[in-house]
């Protein structure tokens, strides 16, 4: 596999990047707004590079000289401005920074648009848009694809099955890496994390003694900060790591935060690792502070908190055990008492229209062209639960013939290697052109990823950087998420 042929982008994907808020990104080069720049040739004949704007939303192409006649069209996840005001995005082309070489190199066209307002924070209401451009750009500048698969990671996955969803004639298939797909029952789910972190863990005050508010937030920063102390102070006590156990249940929250350790065994280290995932992900990037963005463009809270039975939502989720042995290793604690507590808080509705408009952006399981998911099965952050429940909603309106599910037994989010990448969109290629699903068993997927080296094996993380992992596709059975919308 050849190196350096042109300049990496290096950064976080997705919502990978809000698990460290102090994560460092390094620049990415600023694309023209002056209309598409083709980059020289050099003496290896890298891919050519194009770079420009389209109706304000930066966008980035690929195309290598042997191209194989396959466009992949990426989908960006979210990256909060509160993290990243003040620096570059990273313009990436796949599911990690490395991810456009070795894509490229095996004759792939890569294109991405950045999305408006510079990619921070909501895309989706433009995303889809955004992507279409782009695509008749394509069309019109280098040529017609003879196959035109949307790829997306984390929240675009919402963006890549959306998009196949409303043009379905120009999609032949979607792979979705990480993938948030419902995303109305996501906001919901977040929602009620933060709702049950506020009501078990906090005083119901921030730090100047005002009232902590998830909705319509006065003052998200102070809001947010109050959260994320919050659990942190709460997994220092057997007690607070019960309740951190119970509030994880919510959204099947797993402990595996870091994709350098095993999965975590023990009660403590299963729920610090969850205390991981809700301070950074669910408090800190997706907390109150994104609520004012999501507000903005919705026209209002889109969102509504659990209003039924929290001991029956318990029992169905897939952590039922999980919560029952931290609350048993947590003598204070006092599991009934506080599904009451959570009872007792009072319900927050959506504004009707806010929601009406975030709904139009979810994807409805239609699926007209072949759809392939790509998990791993320790992801706390996008959980792998939302491939199930779209799954029902497939059987229930689209083609069930044409869904299927890889997992790959690895912690973190979006934590798949260059190898399963790259063996999932052949996948998916070879479903487009035999119309056949090949063989998606571990030992068929995992013996695909072998054969492509350890050149091939790298990760990368946000928090421990770019780490090697042989090839990990394995049999996983999610439980169904929280909360669908369907």
């Amino acid at each position: 596999m050849r190196r350096t042929r042109h300049p990496a982008r290096t950064a976080s994907a997705a919502l990978a990047a809000v698990l460290v808020p102090l994560l460092s990104v390094p620049a990415a080069a600023a694309p023209s707004s002056a209309g598409p720049e083709r980059a020289a040739a050099t003496a290896d004949a890298p891919p050519t590079e194009y770079e420009g704007e389209i109706a304000g939303a930066a966008y980035r192409v690929l195309v290598p000289e042997d191209w194989n006649g396959t466009l992949l069209l990426y989908s960006h996840g979210n990256y909060p401005s509160e993290i990243f005001a003040g620096q570059p995005l990273p313009h990436l082309l796949g599911n990690q920074p490395a991810s456009e070489e070795v894509l490229t190199d095996h004759g792939y066209a890569l294109a991405a648009s950045m999305f408006q307002d510079g990619g921070y924070d909501f895309t989706v209401p433009t995303a889809v848009a955004d992507q279409s451009r782009l695509l008749d750009w394509f069309e019109q500048h280098v040529g017609e694809p003879e196959r035109t698969f949307t790829t997306g990671s984390s929240m675009g996955a919402v963006t890549a099955l959306k998009h196949a969803e409303v043009e379905p004639d120009r999609i032949d298939g979607v792979l979705a890496i990480g993938g948030a797909i419902d995303v109305v029952g996501m906001l919901d789910t977040i929602l009620d994390v933060n709702l049950a972190t506020k009501v078990l863990l906090t005083d119901g005050t921030d730090a100047d003694g005002n009232p902590i508010e998830l909705v319509h937030p006065t003052d998200a920063r102070a809001g947010r900060a109050a959260l994320v102390d919050a659990v942190a102070a709460a997994a220092e006590t057997p007690e607070g790591r019960a309740r951190i156990a119970l509030i994880a249940s919510l959204n099947d929250i797993t402990g595996w935060y870091d994709v350098s350790a095993p999965e975590p065994g023990s009660v403590e280290d299963r729920t610090r690792g969850q205390a991981q995932w809700l301070m950074w992900a669910y408090s800190f990037g997706l907390g109150p502070t994104a609520r004012v963005d999501w507000e903005t463009k919705l026209g209002g809270n889109a969102s509504a908190s659990f209003d039924g039975s929290w001991s029956r939502r318990l029992v169905h989720s897939g952590m039922l055990r999980e919560v029952r042995a931290a609350y048993a290793a947590a003598p204070g604690a006092d599991l009934s008492a506080d599904l009451t507590a959570l009872a007792a808080a009072p319900v927050i509705e959506a504004d009707p229209q806010a929601r009406a408009n975030l709904v139009q952006h979810r994807p409805e399981g239609t699926t007209p062209s072949p759809v392939l998911t790509l998990h791993t099965t320790g992801d706390g952050g996008a959980p792998p639960s939302y491939e199930r429940s779209f799954g029902d909603r497939v059987a229930h309106v689209g083609h069930p013939e044409r869904y299927r599910n890889l997992y790959v037994e690895r912690g973190a989010h979006l934590t798949v290697s260059l190898a399963e990448e790259l063996v999932a969109v052949r996948v998916l290629e070879e479903r487009v052109e035999s119309g056949r699903w090949p063989a998606l068993s571990p030992r068929a997927t995992n013996r695909a990823a072998w054969r492509l080296g350890p050149d091939y094996f790298g990760v990368f993380d946000p928090v421990t950087g770019v780490s090697g992992h042989e090839p990990a596709f394995t049999h996983f059975v999610p439980p169904r998420s929280a909360r669908p919308s369907w």
